[in-house]
């Protein structure tokens, strides 16, 4: 392990970073002995300073923070743990994360680009689950796969030509579309887009020479 500069309680900042989203779930403390439990276990373990002591996230809650990477800044005095959060709610309000409000004290809703599909792949398993009345995802579900299939095709074909006629705003439009279809079939074939991305940048990633 690095030589990690705590401060003089013997501590160091944690933030925990989703894997899937990229969205900042929560910020907490950690000592030496927790971030040994975090790497021991791959669950986030954190210090309390208010009862001083450690304590494993959702333990009690049952919002694990199960940890697949432990990264430290450049200065040796800050950690990032990133994390699949099993719950989707990081925040002990029942959030997805701590970070929902904005200095005004409002609520922070909107959507960040890097987590977009994502949190849209969300939305179309929790209307594929809840089937709500009006909703077009469920709609084209209940129409059937060729149907959705066909969807992603004429909508793929919209998005090339709006390519070809070099028109920006409806480029957007049209690629917006083609991917919530494309997302919808995803999730039938049961693929995270995050299985996706991965190999994307296992594909980036060159191997050192």
């Amino acid at each position: 392990m690095l030589r990690l500069r705590y401060n003089e309680d013997g501590l160091i900042p944690v933030i925990a970073q989703d894997w899937r989203t990229g969205e900042i779930r929560m910020f907490a403390w950690a000592n030496e002995e927790a971030i040994r439990k975090t790497i021991e276990t791959g669950y986030a373990h954190y210090y309390s300073r208010s009862r001083g002591e450690i304590w494993k996230k959702g333990e009690t809650s049952g919002e694990l923070q199960r940890v697949l990477e432990v990264r430290v800044d450049c200065d040796e005095d800050a950690l990032l743990y990133i994390v699949m959060q099993e719950e989707n709610r990081a925040c002990h309000t029942g959030r997805r994360n701590c970070f929902f409000r904005d200095l005004e004290g409002q609520e922070a809703e909107r959507v960040l680009p890097f987590e977009t599909l994502q949190r849209l792949q969300e939305t179309i398993e929790e209307r594929l689950r809840e089937k709500p009345e009006g909703s077009y995802t469920v709609k084209l579900y209940m129409e059937g796969e060729d149907r959705i299939l066909q969807k992603f095709g004429e909508e793929a074909i919209e998005a090339l030509l709006a390519m070809k006629k070099d028109n920006r705003e409806e480029i957007k439009a049209e690629v917006s579309d083609m991917l919530y279809h494309l997302l919808l079939m995803l999730t039938l074939r049961g693929l995270g887009v995050e299985e996706v991305l991965s190999e994307l940048a296992r594909r980036l990633v060159k191997p050192r020479r």
